[in-house]
């Protein structure tokens, strides 16, 4: 129970974390071997880019989390405390269903990364692991709406029961 409190808990960020390390040491390395040693490293721009595109799959995620958005407070603001409640709980069921839709798309983008076996140019990776990232992210980024709207859900209960 105390690793999937963990996970809970740090999931996004500690992998967010690694991969920004990871980007900036492998563009350090890149500008002191162009700079220093005047060589350019062809895996490092590509690797790179990889990481990148899964940072931003797992970030959706940690936004979601963190309640990160970019929204109109103006227009949430003017609503009493129950509409503001019945607002988030009405965009994360949108966003929920969304991701429902995506998942089986998502599935059928690593199959067909799988049944093509193509590895990337400069380093031989296969495909599979890059085209993954949007699986894990939407996967994630399900299990995080679902947490959100159960607890505006809960919110929104509590309401009607002090009301």
């Amino acid at each position: 129970m105390k690793v999937l409190k963990w996970l809970d808990e740090n999931l996004e960020e500690t992998i967010l974390i690694l991969l920004l390390i990871c980007m900036a040491c492998i563009m350090g390395v890149q500008i002191v071997a162009r700079y220093v040693f005047n060589q350019s490293l062809s895996w490092s721009e590509e690797l790179t880019q990889y990481l990148f595109v899964w940072a931003t799959f797992i970030s959706i995620s940690y936004c979601v989390k963190k309640r990160i958005s970019i929204k109109i407070e103006q227009f949430i603001n003017v609503l009493p405390e129950r509409g503001k409640t019945g607002l988030r709980l009405f965009r994360h069921t949108v966003v929920l269903i969304f991701c429902i839709i995506m998942l089986p798309y998502c599935v059928t983008y690593v199959m067909q990364a799988v049944d093509l076996q193509a590895t990337s140019a400069a380093l031989g990776i296969p495909m599979v692991y890059i085209q993954s990232a949007p699986l894990v992210g939407f996967i994630l980024l399900t299990i995080r709406v679902a947490q959100a709207w159960w607890r505006e859900a809960k919110n929104l209960r509590r309401r009607k029961e002090t009301a």
